[in-house]
């Protein structure tokens, strides 16, 4: 282990980070964290694959042929491979195209496709074991997790970041360098190199037209924190505390900095934290829908008889999520009144109520119409830990009625077990041609979490074979 290095405080909280993610290995797992692993790899298969016939991603892997052959690394939806960079940033993108990707609640951030982007990409690329990747994810998970908690996540959204891009590129960096057996000093200095890169703007919530920019984000981070890993293992140096410093991550970015947050306190590991995504929009809608659910006894109302749909929930739910007449599919998905809307006519599961085709859809923009939303203090205190909200519904024919949610389906208090999870998958990939169904893809991530020396690449290959 290496020691703790000497500053003003006498203390590298981000070294003694590093040494905490180097301890980590396979045989540290429980079964419990092997199983999670394996719904978090499922999930994030699924909407990759998904992910990458979306337009944005066609016109990305229009771009990345061009580097064809200069890699071991699989592009999902295509039939070439690149090198570990260029394949995680388009990877990362489409698993985050849907808006469909795990969320770390109280990071307020998307894990899963940065990190086991990151782990595949390089995974390949070196011929990485099951047991290599696994130790890598986990490490991913932790670094975003806890960077998020230190640095606040939910005081920087409402200064204009977006936790994604400010914190994956270090989580990738965890992933990247634990394949590539960075040290722990390696690591802290691979840390320094990515916080030079980190940032990523909020700005894509108030410009419709300019969304396809948040897709990017988390593949800006896998890129970005590949780069930075492999840099470092030159000997490129970052500075050290680049968590911690004076002008670390969490002292520049951070408004109220939580600093012990970088230690491990918690008996979970972070991947324990994460919560699936049942529903495809912003992750702070879930609980509102399904308060709307039980208020509306599973959507069954009919539209004219609604009055008014009051909303309680964080003060970032009135601030930045209430444009009425989004005009893209990413505009769309960030829009409580349009999600609302949708729930009530199709039903709260299809990507297809957000696409182009429906953003004019009269039924959903008339609910639109009614729904208002308020800031709930108590609410507000409790994120985002919980991203809680309560539903009040007046209709022509009866009282108000308000159901509240604290922790929606899909988190941690009310998960998605592996099964729960096939069945998101299924009803994603059934439409793309050419893959194979979802219980194969099942069975093949199974067998691979439960071979400690299974090879990434074959694992990969069998998983897109048809």
């Amino acid at each position: 282990m290496v020691t703790t290095t000497n500053n003003k405080t006498g203390i590298d909280l981000s070294l003694d980070f590093a040494n905490e993610l180097d301890a980590i290995n396979y045989n540290t797992l429980s079964q419990e964290d092997i199983t999670q692993i394996e719904c978090l790899v499922l999930d994030h298969l699924g909407v990759c694959i998904r992910g990458s016939t979306l337009p944005w991603l066609e016109a990305l892997k229009s771009w990345g042929k061009k580097a064809n052959g200069s890699g071991k690394s699989h592009i999902f939806g295509s039939n070439y491979k690149v090198s570990p960079s260029i394949a995680s940033l388009i990877n990362a993108t489409a698993a985050h195209g849907m808006e469909l990707d795990d969320t770390h609640d109280a990071s307020v951030s998307h894990p899963g496709a940065v990190v086991i982007s990151t782990a595949m990409a390089i995974g390949s690329s070196i011929n990485s074991s099951s047991s290599d990747v696994t130790a890598a994810i986990v490490s991913g998970y932790e670094t975003m997790g806890r960077i998020g908690r230190a640095t606040g996540a939910a005081e920087i959204i409402e200064h204009g970041f977006h936790p994604t891009a400010l914190f994956g590129g270090f989580g990738a960096v965890s992933t990247a360098g634990k394949l590539l057996q960075l040290s722990p000093e390696r690591l802290s200095r691979a840390w320094g190199l990515m916080l030079s890169m980190a940032g990523g703007s909020m700005q894509f919530s108030q410009d419709p037209l300019g969304t396809t920019v948040k897709r990017l984000h988390a593949g800006y981070g896998a890129h970005n924190g590949i780069m930075a890993a492999e840099f470092s293992k030159l000997g490129l140096d970052g500075p050290t505390q680049a968590f911690d410093g004076r002008y670390g991550l969490c002292k520049i970015f951070g408004i109220k900095p939580h600093l012990e947050s970088l230690k491990h306190t918690n008996d979970k590991l972070e991947i324990h934290e994460v919560s699936i995504k049942p529903y495809p929009c912003c992750r702070l809608f879930h609980s509102t829908i399904d308060a709307l659910q039980q208020a509306t006894e599973n959507f069954n109302i009919p539209l004219n008889d609604i009055v008014n749909i009051n909303v309680g929930g964080p003060g970032i739910l009135v601030d930045q999520h209430m444009m009425r007449r989004p005009t893209s599919i990413m505009a769309a998905q960030y829009s409580l009144p349009f999600t609302l809307g949708a729930s009530l006519v199709s039903g709260p599961s299809k990507y297809e109520s957000f696409e182009e085709h429906n953003l004019n859809n009269n039924k959903i923009l008339s609910v639109a119409d009614k729904v208002s939303a308020m800031p709930d203090k108590e609410l507000d205190r409790a994120f985002p830990t919980h991203f809680g909200s309560w539903v009040e519904v007046l209709t022509v024919n009866g009282p108000k009625k308000r159901i509240k949610i604290l922790d929606s389906y899909g988190t941690p208090a009310k998960p998605m077990d592996i099964n729960n999870v096939l069945e998101k998958i299924e009803s994603l990939i059934q439409q793309v041609p050419n893959f194979p169904n979802s219980n194969h893809i099942k069975e093949n991530v199974e067998a691979f979490f439960s071979n400690p020396s299974a090879s990434v690449l074959e694992f990969i290959e069998k998983v897109i074979k048809v």
